[in-house]
């Protein structure tokens, strides 16, 4: 049996092909060109400031959309707790009054035909949700 000798690390050998420096692609000895690193502290610096951009985009449409939808909540909670004694029909328009008891209600009766507290008009779309308009029809 072949006694296996140890090499040293410069040199590059395997049983079958012994000294085979053509298949690599770095130099193997001592006289080889050092291997020289890129700089990519840059490059990782300019990319990382675009990508926070792009999160911090990302996360104000988010905390616009969630304040929106904050938004949209609160008023179907105030019109929902209103007191109100017939159905809504859905597309109609009704209006929200308080009474001088901080009594809510919702009504049928527009706005300038009274002198009930105006809160505001709102309108219930076809998913139920309640949505405020600016001025009655």
């Amino acid at each position: 049996m072949e006694e296996i000798k140890n090499k040293p690390d410069l040199v590059v050998w395997d049983k079958e092909k012994g000294y085979y420096q053509k298949g690599l692609s770095y130099g193997s000895n001592v006289s080889a060109p050092a291997i020289a690193l890129e700089n990519v502290g840059g490059w990782k610096q300019a990319n990382a400031a675009l990508a926070n951009k792009n999160f911090k985009a990302k996360f104000d449409d988010l905390k616009e959309e969630y304040d929106k939808l904050v938004s949209e909540v609160q008023l179907n909670e105030l019109v929902y707790s209103a007191k109100y004694n017939f159905t809504p029909t859905i597309g109609e328009i009704y209006h929200l009054y308080s009474k001088s008891d901080d009594t809510v209600f919702l009504s049928m009766i527009s706005p300038d035909s009274w002198t009930q507290k105006y809160l505001g008009s709102f309108k219930l779309d076809s998913s139920h949700k309640w949505s405020k308009i600016e001025s009655p029809k």
